[in-house]
């Protein structure tokens, strides 16, 4: 089973970044199958359709534009996706998740197991770094993530020493990767 974990946002906008900082977050403490394809899809377009075609699964993380308390995690699958669980907002990311999953399932290309996973955000505007009430749903979505992989039969292996997301490593740790790597 081909299976995509989609990040969705841009890093640039506060918490908007929650589905790429999930993502890296992920894979610094976790190794992940080889059949899992990690993708940060940024604040996609119109090509978020062909970046979608040929996976059998999809789990996607985004900030949910919704009314509820900041930091408050959503999910939803595929029947809810391509139904309208999620209302359809203007928004950086257009065309939507949903547009593009409707365009896939219309040509018999859409995955056949999807996750939504999201939570809602304290604030998108220009800067860097999420809200704390983000910051702690980014374990709570993990665990969700971990779980839909293990029900899909792609189980990930904690890292035996887990790392820094690379935008949060500390200087001297950036320092020694770029001398090894020069080595």
């Amino acid at each position: 089973m081909n299976i995509c974990l989609m990040g969705v946002g841009n890093v640039l906008m506060g918490d908007d970044a929650l589905g790429p900082f999930v993502l890296e977050s992920l894979q610094a403490a976790f190794v992940l199958p080889p059949n899992v394809i990690v993708f940060d899809a940024g604040t996609p377009g119109l090509d978020l359709t062909v970046y979608l075609d040929g996976f059998d699964a999809l789990i996607a993380v985004d900030a949910l534009l919704a009314k509820g308390p900041p930091g408050e995690v959503r999910s939803c699958r595929r029947a809810e996706l391509l139904s309208g669980c999620l209302p359809v907002v203007p928004s950086p990311h257009e065309p939507t998740l949903r547009e593009a999953l409707i365009r896939l399932d219309v040509l018999g290309r859409c995955p056949k197991e999807i996750l939504l996973i999201g939570a809602i955000p304290e604030f998108v505007e220009t800067g860097t770094g999420l809200s704390v009430p983000l910051r702690n749903a980014v374990s709570v979505i993990q665990v969700q993530i971990l779980r839909e992989l293990e029900r899909l039969g792609a189980k990930a292996a904690p890292r035996p020493h887990p790392q820094h997301v690379w935008w949060e490593a500390p200087a001297t740790e950036l320092h020694q990767a770029r001398i090894s790597r020069l080595r």
